[in-house]
Order: structure tokens, then sequence, then C-alpha cells
């Protein structure tokens, strides 16, 4: 299985964004499924138009809960509260206490707990105000009460709008193991304001663009290069650029997803990375960010297809280069490879007693095999712990 991206993007077009001052004029982006509307995501520079939404959604004069964790909450929670009463019969607020420890089912049934206390209905939304950990938490949440109800997506993370609030993945940790426990259930829109971006702290933001880095070079090289290149105007928080690389990490999301919803085939391409990845997450015990993880995890996965021949010594040192122009560790210490190995075989994307390994064929092209050896695995986990 291989990769069906969309046209790559050019690196003409990538300047033509940002001659034109960025996405914010342009329209909304649909993820459709089978051919059909699913739901939309928007691009804003700022919370105003959230009400607006609701009511060009028909999700407007229902209750809401937003759920954010006690960071996120802090920054924008009164905000989003005020702009979402202006569509809503009532706006709830559901805090939890922020880090990947918290996503699990404690949490979720602290969250069941408030709904029923408040009396949610069937006809209630939840709302995910926050990062990858609150938008996979709501998400499940929102799949498992009342056998199911509405929800929404505001990502305001970097990791968070390019890869977890798109495509219906929810669930939570169980005894350390990343999202062993979940289902899929998809938003009913996604809502991103690009300016939370520059709140940011400068590790929580390069953790983002380790899931920037993989997309690229998943299936499209010249947004790879775009990337490498544009590290300077990053650096310096242009909202222009940075509107560019989230857009075409939603695109190219959306583009699989609405081939592979379930993740039955391409989709687990989406997954690059992650196999290690996962591993040196669980057995840190969550000490390093998940994109830090999959920043190793591209690293390994990278040494491993250049072993094979996939990767030229040159595109390697690519993938490695750009990891740490963003900030991306390289190396990770105090863990033993032959213990990172034994927690790959636990990883969800197991099949039949082999892991789904997610190959580099160069820069933007990537393939699925299961004949991946313990001795090419290990290999790749020794380039990356020292």
């Amino acid at each position: 299985m291989s990769c069906n991206c969309m046209t790559r993007t050019s690196q003409q077009e990538c300047r033509g964004i940002l001659e034109n001052g960025g996405i914010m004029a342009e329209e909304k982006l649909l993820v459709k499924r089978n051919g059909d509307f699913h739901y939309p995501i928007y691009f804003e520079e700022d919370f105003s138009n959230l009400s607006q939404v609701l009511r060009d959604e028909q999700m407007e004069g229902r209750r809401i809960c937003v759920v954010a964790d006690s960071n996120t909450a802090a920054l924008y929670g009164e905000a989003v509260q005020k702009e979402l009463s202006m569509a809503a019969a009532e706006v709830l607020m559901f805090v939890f206490s922020a880090g990947e420890p918290n996503k699990n089912l404690d949490t979720v049934k602290d969250l069941y707990r408030f709904l029923i206390q408040h009396e949610i209905d069937r006809t209630g939304i939840l709302a995910a105000l926050g990062g990858g950990v609150t938008g996979d938490l709501t998400g499940f949440g929102a799949a498992t009460y009342l056998r199911g109800i509405d929800f929404i997506q505001i990502p305001t993370t970097l990791l968070a709008q390019v890869d977890s609030s798109v495509g219906g993945k929810t669930g939570v940790d169980f005894e350390q193991y990343k999202n062993m426990v979940g289902a899929f259930h998809q938003p009913r829109l996604v809502y991103m304001n690009l300016s939370t971006l520059k709140t940011l702290p400068p590790k929580e933001f390069s953790c983002g663009m380790g899931e920037v880095i993989k997309t690229g070079l998943i299936c499209d090289k010249d947004f790879f290069q775009y990337v490498q290149n544009c590290q300077p105007k990053v650096s310096q928080m242009d909202l222009a650029v940075l509107a560019s690389m989230v857009r075409r990490c939603c695109t190219i999301k959306a583009g699989v997803v609405e081939r592979d919803p379930r993740e039955k085939g391409e989709r687990a391409l989406l997954n690059l990375g992650h196999t290690i990845g996962h591993a040196v997450e669980k057995l840190k015990d969550f000490q390093l960010l998940h994109g830090q993880c999959v920043g190793l995890g591209l690293i390994a996965a990278g040494y491993i297809s250049m072993q094979r021949g996939l990767l030229t010594v040159s595109e390697y040192e690519q993938v490695c280069s750009c990891c740490a122009s963003y900030g991306l560790p390289l190396t990770v210490s105090g863990l033993d490879p032959e213990e990172v190995l034994s927690a790959t075989k636990k990883d969800k994307k197991m099949e039949r007693g082999h892991i789904k390994f997610i190959f580099m064929d160069g820069l933007g092209k990537t393939f699925i095999s299961t004949d991946l050896t313990d001795e090419e695995m290990l290999a790749g986990i020794r380039e990356i712990c020292v």
C-alpha cells in the first residue's frame, strides 16, 4: 500500500499563497466521505466568527459543553464561551488538569458525570478547546456518551491543527499504552484560530512541527522542501506562512481520510514515525511531547529505509536536518533499545503478529509493509538511543 495523495504543492504555489496574504481569505476546506459533503474546516485569525459558523452549520440554539484543560481554559475559555453563547442556548465549561497523564478513562468518567449532572441530552454538543489531548478525550467522550453526540473541534496547538483535529480518531491512553481505547467519531466542524499559535511555548510549537514534517514526507516532496526552506519565517511566527502550512497539512490529511475513513489501508501511512515514536513516548513516561517522539520516529524510520536502499544518505540527512532546524531532538537518552523494540510489539497497529511499518521510498513517498525484521527495527532504534 502506497500513498495516493493529491497533487503536490509546487514551490510556485507556496510563494503565491504568501504573496496573496495567506489563506485566511480563502474558503473553508471541506472534508468529504464517499464523495459527499461531510464537515468543514474553518481557518480564522480570531474567535469572532464562532457564533456565525454555528449558525451557518445549523447548530445554533443547542446546549454546548466546552472541554478544555486548565492551561487552555485560562487563556481562551472566557472568550470562546462568550462567542459561543451568542448562538447557543447555554454554554458550560468542563476543565481538567493539563497533561498527557490525564488523558485517561478517569477523566472521561469525570466528563460523563459533569454531563449527567447538567442534564446534557442527545442534542448537546461538546466543543474541544485545546490541543491533541483535549481533542482526543473530548471526541471519545462524544462518541460514547448516550451512544454518540455531536462535537466540534477548536484546536489551539499546531499539532492539533495540522493533525489530530482532522479525521475523527478519538481515544484515551490505558495503562500507559497510547490511544489504546478509542473510537472513530467525526467532528461536525473544525474551527482554527491560527493566532493561537503565537501563544505556544517553543517546545509545544516544535512538537507540532514533527507532524508537519511527517506530512510532507508521506506524499508531498515539494511541501517538505517548502517546510525546510521557510524555517526563518516560521521562527518569526509569520502568520501567512503558518497558515499555508496548516492548510496544506489539512488538505493532505482530509484527502486520505476521505478515501480511508477507518484506516483499512492508505490511512495507516499517516502513522509514519509513530510505531517507534509511541514506544519511546511510553517508555519515557510521557516526559517527551508526542511530536518530539514522532520526530525521533521519523529519524529511526528514515534510517531503516536508508539501510534498505530506499533513501539515499543525502535524503536521510535532510530528514535529520529538517527536524533539528525546528528544535526536535535527534536522539533520546536513558532507554534500552531492546525495551523499545519490545514496546513496539504492543503497538495497536499490529496485525496478526506483524507490525505494519511505514517506509520512506525517497522524500515524499511512503508505503506500508509487514516484513520488517527485529534486526532492522533495532538498528533504527539504536540510531536514536544514546
